[in-house]
């Protein structure tokens, strides 16, 4: 639907949620791609990394009332906060005003004769002000039944492998302790979900040792989504046949747990059905918690949630003292929960990396530059005795290619070095027009030209280079 919509070349493109269900790359590529185009872009998305990256201007809707604020997130949360700080300080203002112009007005008979029209003015219109005025949406309030501690060691794999048709895992190893918070990283189909079932026990692997601890009770957010029965009411989803849920010992009426997630009470006796995408998954999230574990299995949690309801459940993470393993291509919400990353490095090889997803990306780059310095040593070594051959295998073939040729061929074998040299650097001044995001906001026609004269002069060298090898 995207590619449909950027064929097109539309003067404004609207994304809902673009985001969810890409994987990192593709997250990447649409970021690019987006910064890249020339028409104007309004996009609905909770991904905090992806508004800090594409947004130059953030439009919120609070209460009612729509406000714009210049710049990415992360200049509007520093605004939004200021804002905030100072609406609160205005209304304690208010509050104490009206109530003291409360206890005026009821005072005796002599203070009734005496008041003023302009004041009893003014009661009235802070009176209006106060019932008129929304506080600021409520904060979930989340809590996780921890359940049992498990053992120290969670899982622990020793050279594991899995394959189904083509390798998924190869050679995995990795300890997980009691409290770990692990990010799992790779494209869709990559097979995280695969060697999160290794690590849980769930299967076995080809070969390899995986050895489950003790005393684990897992949790998974995926398996609940799918099994959303939409007819069921949320007091029946939550608790089943009970009025009760137990969180830590503590007994609490499902009524009061729906409203710590945001749900008003006359709507705990209403279908799933009528709930939004984002209103499933925080109910989803209410069930999930009120299960005994000390195991949490994520499946792309921040799909939907808004975020106020992202920050809080980072906060409910960070603290919990069980072992988290998510799923989440949701950059932010990675570097502010997880200790530990595990990405995927192709043809069935993870490696572990520390920190978060900044800390992973920062590691892997490193790894990157020394793996290619080190395979690029290697084949200058080998490279250089080869050219050192070659060049006097070539300096012989010249000479005797040359002898045979007439003079008019032997002259135009010297002028070819600088012809190719010169188309080079006609290939390099087209190529610089054509990478120059500021050509394709002007003539259509123009663009084609130049593609049609770079394509010809690569043609050209390469007809010169085959000429010179000759």
């Amino acid at each position: 639907a995207l590619a449909q919509a950027l064929v097109t070349m539309p003067d404004v493109l609207l994304l809902d949620e673009p985001t969810n269900h890409l994987d990192l790359d593709s997250i990447q590529w649409l970021e690019e791609l987006l910064n890249a185009y020339t028409g104007a872009i309004i996009f609905i998305t909770h991904d905090r990394a992806f508004l800090d990256h594409v947004a130059t201007r953030i439009v919120e809707l609070d209460r009612g009332i729509l406000r714009s604020y210049p710049g990415n997130y992360s200049s509007y949360e520093k605004v939004k906060e200021q804002e905030l700080n100072a609406e609160s300080l205005a209304n304690a203002r208010a509050d104490k005003l009206l109530a003291q112009e409360e206890v005026w007005v009821r005072k005796g008979v002599e203070a009734r004769r005496t008041r003023s029209v302009g004041r009893i003015a003014r009661l009235e219109k802070l009176r209006t002000l106060r019932a008129q005025r929304r506080n600021a949406m409520g904060q979930i309030k989340l809590a996780i039944s921890s359940g049992d501690r498990s053992g120290k060691i969670v899982a622990d794999l020793q050279n594991v492998s899995k394959s189904y048709q083509k390798p998924i895992v190869q050679n995995f190893t990795a300890t997980i302790l009691r409290g770990d918070k692990v990010g799992l990283l790779g494209p869709n189909g990559a097979g995280k979900t695969t060697l999160l079932k290794l690590i849980l026990g769930v299967i076995q692997p080809d070969s390899g040792i995986a050895t489950m601890g003790t005393r684990i009770e897992v949790a998974y957010f995926d398996q609940m989504r799918e099994g959303l029965n939409l007819e069921a009411t949320l007091e029946d989803f939550i608790s089943p046949g009970s009025e009760w849920i137990e969180i830590n010992g503590n007994r609490k009426h499902v009524k009061s747990y729906l409203g710590d997630f945001l749900f008003a009470p006359e709507r705990t006796n209403s279908p799933i059905s009528t709930l939004s995408g984002g209103e499933r998954n925080r109910l989803l999230l209410a069930r999930l918690f009120a299960r005994p574990a000390n195991v949490l299995v994520l499946d792309e949690p921040t799909n939907d949630l808004d975020i106020d309801t992202l920050d809080l459940l980072e906060q409910l993470l960070q603290d919990y003292a069980g072992t988290v393993f998510l799923v989440s291509h949701d950059r932010t919400f990675l570097d502010n929960v997880v200790t530990s990353m595990i990405a995927y490095e192709g043809d069935g090889k993870w490696q572990e990396y520390e920190g978060g997803y900044e800390d992973y990306r920062i590691q892997k780059k490193r790894f990157d530059a020394l793996t290619q310095a080190n395979t690029a040593s290697t084949v200058n070594k080998t490279a250089s005795k080869e050219d050192k051959k070659s060049e006097r295998k070539s300096e012989v073939k010249q000479s005797i290619t040359k002898s045979k040729l007439s003079n008019k061929e032997k002259a135009e074998l010297d002028k070819l070095p600088n012809q190719i040299e010169q188309l080079e650097k006609k290939q390099l001044v087209l190529s610089e027009q054509l990478a120059n995001p500021e050509i394709y906001k002007g003539d259509a026609h123009l663009i084609v030209t130049l593609k049609n004269e770079l394509t010809q002069i690569e043609d050209q060298m390469a007809r010169s280079m085959k000429r010179w090898e000759e």
